[in-house]
């Protein structure tokens, strides 16, 4: 009673102060992954009265770029009870969408309702499909009403309660001028002009935050590792840093899987005119243009992908992509050591961008508390959708509100005293820690160890072999063979690909016996007692292929004693990418690699002999999950992995769709370098 009396107290404070720059209150310190009383009070304050009642929207508000190109922006001010947008400079938030910001109005006019958005949203909060066949569809209800959808499009209680939203078309898209630049070094300069521009507008104090999801986050993170000075806290949603091993082109195998769909999407509604400028006789025959000179939008540069035969004839831009000398490809690499802002890094363990996400928490050079981490245990278009209950972290919209109010309105709510980690764990509950993988103190590491694969079969599974997993080298000399499949099409892997889409098949998604039909698979014996696996994983596999390359998938995954088997992560790697950068790798104690990033570039290519012994080390995302008394680890081994990575036509032809061999020998073993902690009993 007395917590829940101090949260309401200090919701109704903060509402007070929101106006006023700088001024403080006091705040208890967070407890656990919901918060406790601090948590309780950053609610209240995102869900009650705000200060102002109305929001007035500026419609297309152009932006003139360096080179002349116009973009153009909605701009969403908070508002009087006569709908006048206020005299008082505000914090302002910028979203960089390639969605066509027509489109968030369309998602804010839907909730926007007095009443029945609320009530909407409510209603998707507190569904509970959970351990129903649909559980997936569950997951993307609950998804949208956690702050998803506030933070894809517009979220009203933020602009009320005392900030100025802008959001921008990106070039080439939308009402937007120009050629859009994916991602790359023009669109990143326009999103510095950007905040430069908000900044020095009248409805802005000169504190500049950036939010949104997926490509918007990714976008945030680019624009903080420029650094523009008025920028000064970002909240970006499933971001990624590596955007061609992160979904382009997963360990070399081209993303053949939302892509197609996704540039689709854009390009289609890029092509949608501005009716209003029809009408009033302003149409932008610029903008018209523009889109004549680009009418597809990278969507010729995927079908050259897999309509060339030849490496040597195939399209430049392909080859711009995947060269890693490019000044293309360098764009798509981020640097998060640059960035000096707060950040707030929300994603996970089966994101897109899975592999990124804790890597950019890790690399950035700011104290515990400036940064953040928050993985739920979700697909991309589900992020949210485990929080919001008991023993949970707050809703997405609610910690994107505190951790503005602290850094954009020097509010002293306790947020920068949140986790720094806070960790959805597999097969458990939440639960905050002071670091992840290679950050984790010494009193939350695990300690890695080989698991080795053994032909022993471990009578677990039912796959094309079903061998086991022992904790000592043995010494097994057989030939494992795997031919390419398409059971991947039925997988955890295919939710991911799909962005979740595959994640309403629950039977695909939350059980991989059906993707194992097609797997060389390795079990481990029951662990003794409960063990926690947390960090990222490497798979070392003694490879021969019967043609010039190969592609490998590996997945990691729990077994529950009725046999349903969970990836808790995988990896994939072309054979002929195998080559490792050691600048972007690392290494256990033991020696063994636990992050092996391969070049993944056509320049560093080496084509596999047929029949000769190829070693390949294979990086998987990092996880946290706990084994239960009487699970078992396992390892996964697919020949390809359909949907998600399908090999560009030149490097497709190269495998002859052959069947690959994973060859045991106690001179070159193959083994799982997993981190582990607790008694395994192995």
């Amino acid at each position: 009673m007395k917590h829940a009396l101090r949260a309401t107290v200090l919701a109704a404070s903060a509402a007070l102060l929101l106006p006023l720059t700088g001024v403080t209150a006091d705040a208890d310190t967070p407890t656990g992954p919901d918060g406790g009383a601090a948590g309780a009070a950053w609610t209240a304050t995102e869900d009650g009265p705000q200060q102002y009642p109305n929001v007035a929207i500026d419609w297309d508000v152009p932006i003139t770029m360096s080179d002349g190109t116009v973009l153009k922006a909605n701009v969403y001010h908070p508002a009087d009870a006569a709908g006048h947008p206020i005299d008082t400079p505000t914090p302002t938030i910028v979203n960089m969408t390639p969605y066509t910001k027509l489109v968030s109005n369309v998602a804010d006019s839907a909730f926007a309702i007095p009443g029945l958005g609320d009530a909407l949203l409510n209603v998707f909060r507190n569904i509970r499909l959970d351990g129903t066949p649909i559980t997936g569809f569950g997951e993307l209800l609950n998804a949208a009403g956690n702050g998803e959808l506030r933070n894809f499009s517009v979220d009203r209680q933020l602009i009320k309660s005392g900030y100025t939203q802008v959001v921008v078309d990106v070039r080439g898209t939308g009402f937007s001028q120009g050629e859009w630049d994916m991602l790359r070094g023009r669109e990143q300069q326009d999103t510095v002009e950007v905040i430069d521009w908000a900044s020095k507008q009248g409805f802005s104090n000169g504190r500049v935050g950036m939010n949104g999801l997926s490509y918007s986050a990714i976008n945030q993170v680019q624009a903080a590792e420029k650094q523009p000075p008025a920028l000064k806290a970002i909240f970006p949603i499933v971001p990624g840093s590596d955007l061609i091993d992160d979904v382009l082109a997963p360990g070399g195998g081209f993303g053949f899987n939302f892509i197609p769909l996704w540039l689709s999407a854009i390009n289609g509604l890029k092509w949608v005119p501005d009716l209003a400028s029809i009408a009033n006789g302003t149409f932008d025959f610029k903008w018209l243009q523009d889109r004549a000179n680009d009418p597809f939008g990278y969507l010729d540069v995927l079908m050259s992908a897999y309509t060339s035969t030849n490496l040597n004839t195939i399209d430049p831009r392909v080859k711009d992509m995947l060269n890693g000398l490019t000044q293309e490809r360098q764009d798509w690499l981020g640097d998060p050591t640059r960035i000096q802002v707060p950040t707030f890094v929300t994603g996970g363990w089966h994101d897109l961008f899975t592999y990124s996400e804790s890597k950019i928490y890790n690399q950035i050079p700011l104290p515990p508390g400036q940064k953040q981490l928050l993985m739920g245990n979700t697909y991309h278009v589900t992020s949210g959708a485990d929080v919001n209950r008991v023993g949970a972290p707050p809703r997405l919209d609610v910690l994107q509100r505190a951790w503005f109010d602290k850094w954009l309105k020097g509010i002293d709510n306790g947020i920068d005293q949140y986790g720094p980690v806070t960790l959805k764990t597999q097969g458990g509950g939440w639960n905050t820690q002071g670091g992840f993988g290679p950050t984790a103190p010494a009193s939350e590491a695990a300690d890695y160890r080989r698991m080795y694969l053994s032909s022993q079969p471990s009578g677990t599974a039912n796959s094309v072999h079903d061998g086991s997993l022992t904790a000592a080298a043995n010494g097994d000399t057989d030939r494992l063979t795997i031919a390419p499949g398409l059971s991947t099409l039925c997988s955890n892997d295919a939710a991911q690909a799909t962005i979740g889409v595959v994640n309403l098949i629950d039977a695909c998604s939350k059980d991989s016996r059906i993707a194992e039909t097609n797997a060389l698979t390795f079990t481990s014996a029951p662990v003794a007692d409960t063990t926690t696996i947390s960090g990222p994983i490497a798979v070392h596999l003694n490879t021969v292929q019967d043609a010039a390359d190969g592609y490998w998938t590996a997945t990691v995954n729990d077994v529950a004693p009725d046999g349903t088997s969970t990836v808790l992560t995988s990896g994939e790697l072309m054979a002929s990418l195998r080559q490792v950068d050691e600048a972007r790798s690392s290494r256990s104690a033991n020696g063994d690699y636990t992050d092996p990033r391969a070049f993944t570039s056509l320049d560093k290519r080496q084509e596999t002999v047929p029949g000769e012994a190829t070693t390949l080390d294979i990086a998987l995302g990092g996880t946290q999950a706990v084994l239960q008394p009487g699970h078992r680890l396992r390892v996964d081994v697919f020949a390809g992995n359909f949907p998600k990575g399908l090999p560009i036509l030149p490097m497709l032809i190269d495998t002859g769709l052959q069947p690959e061999h994973l060859q045991l020998d106690p001179d070159r073993p193959s083994f799982v370098n997993i981190p582990v902690r607790g008694n395994t009993g192995w």
